[in-house]
C-alpha cells in the first residue's frame, strides 16, 4: 500500500500540521509523515498515500494522482471547499483597486500557483501588460516581506494562508492592507497516487471527513469540513487560464 503523506501547503504552524499528520498515521500506522523539499517528485510518487497539492499543478503536471477530496476552510473568503485570493498591498500606498496598480510591481509565489499567480491573473482579464513586471518570491510569506519592504506592490495570497499569517506569524501583515480579493475556485486538492485503490481511497475520504470534525486537530488548521472531490471539479481552473 501506498505509505508517505505530507500536508506542504498551509505548513505554517508546524505542530498543528504534526497533529494532523499523527491522526492519520493512527487509521495508516504504516504511513511515513514527510516535510519534502521537492514537491513535484512528492506528488509524484508512486508511494503517495495522502498529500495536498494547488489546483494548478494538479491540472497541468499531475495527470496520474487520484484527487482524495478537499477540506472546507472557515477563513475568511472560503465558502465550503472553494477559496479565493486576497489582494494586499501596502497600507500607505494611494491605490485601492487592482486597476490602481496598473505599472506596478507584483509579487508571486510561483508561476505554477493557482492563488498567488493564476488567480492574480485572472483578475487582469490576463492582460500581461498590467504589471511592470512581476517578482518570484517563492512562498505567499515571502511575497507578503516583498510588499513590506518595497520590492513590490502588489500581491495575491490565498485567503487560508492570510488567516493563518494573522492568527500565528503576525507581523507578516504588519504595515499592509487588503484592496480586493479574486474569484473564488475550487479549494487545494489532497491527492494519492494512482496506485491506491479504491479502497484505501474510500478509507482515505472516511478518515479524512472524521479528523475534519475532530476540533482538536482541525481548529488550529482552519479545518471545519471535507467533501470528496474529482478532477471535473478542477476543470474550471483550465478553462479560466489563457493556457488552456
Amino acid at each position: 500500500m501506498s505509505a508517505n503523506i505530507a500536508f506542504p501547503m498551509y505548513d505554517i504552524q508546524p505542530a498543528a500540521t504534526d497533529a494532523l499528520a499523527k491522526a492519520v498515521q493512527r487509521y495508516f500506522p504504516g504511513a511515513r509523515f514527510q516535510r519534502p523539499a521537492d514537491l513535484l517528485s512528492h506528488w509524484r510518487d508512486d508511494d503517495l498515500l495522502l498529500s495536498q497539492t494547488c489546483g494548478y499543478p494538479l491540472v497541468t503536471l499531475l495527470p496520474d494522482v487520484q484527487v482524495v477530496g478537499q477540506f472546507h476552510y472557515t477563513a475568511p473568503g472560503c465558502e465550503a471547499g472553494n477559496y479565493r485570493s486576497t489582494l494586499m498591498a501596502r497600507r500607505e500606498d494611494a491605490g485601492q483597486s487592482l486597476a490602481d496598480f496598473r505599472g506596478r510591481i507584483a509579487a508571486a509565489n510561483s508561476p505554477d500557483s493557482q492563488s498567488g499567480y493564476h488567480a492574480l491573473r485572472n483578475s487582469t482579464g490576463h492582460d500581461d501588460a498590467h504589471f511592470r513586471s512581476i517578482v518570484w518570491s517563492g512562498s505567499h510569506r515571502h511575497s507578503l516581506a516583498l510588499l513590506q519592504n518595497g520590492t513590490a506592490d502588489l500581491a495575491a495570497i490565498d485567503c487560508v494562508s492570510l488567516a493563518l499569517f494573522e492568527h500565528y506569524i503576525p507581523q507578516a501583515l504588519t504595515g499592509l492592507k487588503a484592496i480586493g480579493e479574486t474569484a473564488l475556485t475550487p479549494g487545494l486538492p489532497l491527492i494519492t497516487s494512482k496506485h491506491t485503490s479504491a479502497e484505501t481511497l474510500a478509507a482515505l475520504r472516511e478518515v479524512l471527513g472524521k479528523l475534519a470534525g475532530e476540533k482538536a486537530i482541525a481548529e488550529p488548521l482552519l479545518i471545519g469540513g471535507f467533501s470528496a472531490a474529482s478532477r471535473r471539479d478542477y476543470d474550471i481552473i483550465l478553462k479560466a487560464s489563457s493556457y488552456a
